[in-house]
């Protein structure tokens, strides 16, 4: 099962500000071919540090006011909040351990 939350526009506050320990909001796009290579590692990133992050994903094109909150330009995109506060944004593709390699800095 994936802990990976799906989440739109309406959720976006509660799902993303409103938490107790970090989110990483992973912004995806279906005709993103570099989303399809990222995707498994950010599914593999919130299996393991579950307990302290929470992973939610949105796609852009139904998602403008996010992406817009956001200031996503391009996708894949990564944006760890700590409250309202970004704390890390990374645009573009990433591998699997340049991934785990940004994140654990971040998380307790």
């Amino acid at each position: 099962m994936s802990q990976v939350i799906v989440i739109s526009d309406a959720e976006f506050e509660q799902a993303v500000y409103d938490q107790d320990k970090p989110v990483l909001a992973y912004f995806w796009a279906a005709w993103c071919g570099p989303c399809r290579l990222v995707s498994p590692s950010i599914e593999e990133l919130a299996s393991k540090y579950g307990d302290r992050l929470k992973v939610v994903k949105l796609e852009v094109d139904p998602n403008p006011e996010a992406v817009k909150a956001c200031q996503v330009k391009g996708v894949p995109a990564l944006r760890l909040f700590k409250g309202k506060e970004t704390v890390l944004s990374h645009e573009g593709a990433i591998g699997k351990q340049a991934l785990f390699d940004l994140l654990t800095s971040h998380l307790n």
